[in-house]
């Protein structure tokens, strides 16, 4: 069984940084692209960052590029994404999310989250002005 289980939400002021963690089990790690989708209330969700297991390719949107930044670790199974320079439009729900390598390229996956594999249950980021 796949499980995606984010942590590292919270609530910070405009300018604050928050690191995001995803920890993965239940699948071959190296064989998936690994990403970070957030829905804010009202608003359709949207890719973040992604990043291709065991090879370190990654892709942001060109709300969060120079911002945030997404890295793995292949040994812990997991994904983080480190997120500096916070604004109070970043403030939505953040999800990490899988999709199996190579269907997709990753620019494509983060502009199509319907395509993911699966989800976690989100963690809340909340950036006051």
């Amino acid at each position: 069984e796949v499980q995606l289980v984010e942590s590292g939400g919270g609530l910070v002021q405009a300018g604050g940084s928050l690191t995001l963690s995803c920890v993965c089990s239940g699948f071959k790690f190296k064989d998936y692209d690994i990403g970070w989708f957030r829905q804010a209330p009202g608003k359709e969700r949207e890719g973040v960052s992604c990043i291709s297991a065991n090879e370190g390719y990654t892709y942001y949107s060109d709300s969060v590029r120079g911002r945030f930044a997404i890295s793995s670790d292949d040994a812990k199974n997991s994904v983080y994404l480190q997120m500096n320079n916070l604004k109070p439009e970043d403030t939505a729900v953040y999800y990490c999310s899988v999709v199996k390598k190579y269907r997709h390229s990753l620019s494509y996956w983060l502009a199509n989250p319907h395509l993911s594999d699966d989800w976690g249950q989100g963690t809340q980021v909340t950036v006051s002005s």
